[in-house]
């Protein structure tokens, strides 16, 4: 990378790996950070999309406007707040920078409690506006993701603050071989309690006719809220856990949750006690990385996409059915279609770039899918996948007992 030169008064820069070089202006927490570049094309629920574990790692373009006009709140997070005091790059469980076109407008939402900037500098993640977000989309379409550094400050950048981000930027580890998902997992064994959010703030409670245990990479919150509203109780166990610790609790369902990094990674340890429990015959869905994982342990191998799928707006075509449903989506791996065994059948593809989205066992109860049923943000057309997973351990049970 070449020396730089800022110009007056730009208050942010954001250096590629590539040696491209955007300007902006400052805003949320006055650091620098870096990791993986990605865009976002949702509309709503910039919160959602902020807090969500498989971020981890990530700066987030956001290719929507008006980002910042519904402010934030403490019940639209979807994974645990950080530690007091903030440290940027260091919050578990989302991302460590965002970009936008506009300055985050002012928060008008009876909901909000706090402006996307004062958030942004509470959880110490900074950000950059007033850049071509166009272009850089379109950069990043073009040569595929790679890591970049963002310097926000409130007074003009520096020549010594672009050295230093220089030399940050190349510090920052590639997403590939990245196993994340130690990082934003739970530290302990815990049950989770929460339903769905109702207008009026209060809270379902499962009613426990089903005992799921999760397996936490990097859950968001709304999964498990979707699996309580369905009365089913939930455990949630670490992602390092062993397959023995799991059936030890005699679940009636296992579900693999979503989270950041490479899937490879985080398979080192997983997916030999994945396979145990596959060989249980008991009710295994996955989403996300759960998908991924459960892809390598029934016999697949994953790889790493060009830009990945990320926004609320993505067609993906159930070969079963024939439908054809508007999903959510958040990865930069995929399932390759080479390699998959034969008791393997793919079930979803993406209209996109035809893609796996979805799989399950011709013979085991198992099945899981890429996209984000549980939205937040985004569409509820595939809610029903939940249903189907309440469906496999109404059927296991009726099985066992008879």
């Amino acid at each position: 990378m070449s020396e730089l030169t800022p110009p007056l008064n730009a208050t942010a820069c954001l250096l590629l790996a590539d040696g491209t070089v955007f300007w902006g202006e400052g805003f949320g927490a006055e650091t620098m950070t870096a990791g993986e570049l990605c865009f976002n094309t949702a509309m709503t629920g910039y919160q959602e999309i902020l807090t969500d574990p498989s971020y981890t790692g990530q700066i987030i373009t956001f290719t929507f406007p008006h980002i910042g006009n519904a402010g934030c709140n403490e019940e639209d997070l979807e994974s645990s707040p950080p530690t007091s005091p903030p440290q940027a790059g260091g919050i578990k469980g989302g991302c460590i920078g965002i970009i936008t076109r506009e300055r985050p407008t002012a928060a008008s939402n009876f909901r909000s409690d706090i402006s996307l900037d004062d958030w942004l500098k509470k959880r110490g993640i900074p950000g950059i506006c007033g850049l071509d977000t166009r272009a850089l989309v379109k950069h990043l379409r073009k040569h595929g993701a790679q890591n970049g550094v963002i310097i926000s400050r409130q007074s003009p950048v520096t020549s010594r603050q672009l050295e230093e981000a220089k030399k940050l930027l190349g510090t920052a580890p590639d997403m590939k071989g990245l196993d994340l998902a130690k990082q934003v997992t739970a530290a302990q064994p815990y049950e989770w309690k929460e339903g769905l959010w109702k207008l009026a703030g209060d809270w379902r409670l499962a009613t426990g006719d089903y005992h799921v245990v999760a397996i936490d990479y990097g859950a968001k919150h709304n999964i498990l809220r979707h699996l309580a509203e369905r009365g089913c109780k939930v455990t949630v166990m670490p992602a390092t856990t062993k397959a023995e610790d799991v059936l030890a609790l005699k679940p009636d369902g296992i579900f693999l949750s979503n989270g950041p990094g490479d899937p490879a990674a985080t398979g080192k340890y997983a997916i030999s006690e994945i396979k145990k429990l596959i060989e249980t015959n008991l009710p295994i869905f996955g989403i996300c990385l759960g998908h991924q994982l459960l892809g390598i342990a029934l016999g697949g191998n994953t790889e790493k996409m060009q830009q990945g799928h990320r926004g609320a707006n993505h067609p993906v075509k159930n070969l079963l059915t024939g439908s054809v449903e508007i999903t959510s989506q958040n990865h930069g791996f995929a399932v390759s279609k080479e390699g998959l065994p034969g008791d393997v059948e793919i079930t979803h593809i993406s209209l996109f770039d035809g893609t796996i989205q979805g799989l399950r066992h011709k013979t085991k109860p198992i099945f899981c899918v890429q996209g984000h049923p549980e939205a937040s943000p985004g569409p509820h057309d595939s809610q029903y996948l939940f249903d189907e997973f309440i469906t496999l351990m109404k059927q296991k049970s009726k099985a066992s007992a008879a």
